[in-house]
């Protein structure tokens, strides 16, 4: 038994939650990750797992076990790395986190670059509109936007957003453009929603000024999905404001409108996060680099 293959069979076990889905990363049949894990118990003389028909239980003895093992896949993938930073090109896979949206508009466009200079990279993507845990979870990098609140990551700038307001052409012959920020109340509003909650509007009181506003829109649609209001302002339901990366073609375009420019909040800034405190990969160190030229 390779006792370090097994300890990180069993990490990844525990954070993705079924056997079926630690095989599909590493590319073997289901059987072999169980084998691999069986005798790891054997070995320590302790049951790790709890198998069931319906899925996978990790007993009190495999928690604790899995808290250091954690750390101890990550300081022999850093012992790797060193050497093997002056050895070889970078590989693996790369965990990455990030909205739907902003995954298929301005990240996957830029990975076929990024795999023509690191071809022995691979990138599994995952999107949420949630902040995901990245420890539990198994992220290797997340894309976050607006202000960070978590210290136990650490953040490296890729970029920064205008908000805009927008609407199509069709829905301002319609029903006019607002010119200030009171002519709004009188529009129909694209809602960017959860729940019941919608989320406001920042905008400045008025051009120029440095005082910004908390304004509830109102509109017939509430989503809390960015492709959703992207399609509602293209069919013409109403306004939005929207980060700029969202609309920038249809912008470029004219199929969208920018309207009342001079009120729109200062840039918010998009990061890199991750894990702090561990030793980054060569794998995912080039990835944010090249994120951050790409972004730039």
């Amino acid at each position: 038994m390779d006792r370090v293959n097994a300890i990180r069979l069993f990490a990844r076990l525990v954070e993705r939650g079924s056997f079926s889905a630690v095989a599909r990363e590493e590319g073997v049949g289901q059987p072999a990750v169980s084998k691999q894990i069986g005798a790891l118990e054997r070995h320590l003389g302790a049951q790790l797992v709890l198998r069931t028909s319906r899925q996978v239980v990790i007993t009190e003895a495999g928690q604790a076990f899995y808290e250091q093992a954690r750390q101890l896949v990550d300081d022999f993938d850093a012992l790797e790395s060193s050497v093997g930073d002056r050895q070889h090109s970078p590989r693996g896979m790369v965990r990455v986190n990030t909205a739907p949206a902003h995954g298929r508009l301005c990240i996957t466009p830029l990975l076929p670059e990024f795999f023509r200079r690191y071809p022995e990279v691979a990138i599994e993507l995952s999107v949420s509109e949630r902040q995901v845990d990245l420890v539990g979870e198994g992220i290797d990098l997340a894309i976050r936007h607006g202000r960070l609140v978590d210290s136990s990551l650490t953040a490296r700038p890729l970029a920064e957003t205008d908000f805009v307001l927008a609407a199509s052409p069709a829905y301002l012959a319609a029903h006019g453009a607002p010119q200030q920020l009171a002519d709004l109340d009188a529009h129909r509003c694209v809602v960017f929603a959860k729940g019941r909650e919608r989320y406001p509007w920042q905008l400045k009181r008025a051009p120029g000024s440095d005082e910004t506003v908390s304004y509830v829109p109102h509109g017939k649609l509430f989503t809390g999905d960015a492709e959703h209001v992207r399609a509602a302002v293209l069919c013409g339901l109403g306004i939005a404001q929207a980060p700029h990366w969202l609309l920038a073609d249809e912008i470029r375009t004219g199929a969208v409108q920018v309207l009342m420019p001079g009120l729109q909040p200062a840039r918010v800034p998009i990061h890199a996060v991750y894990p702090a405190g561990r030793r980054v990969p060569m794998r995912v160190r080039v990835l944010i680099d090249y994120l951050v030229e790409a972004l730039a």
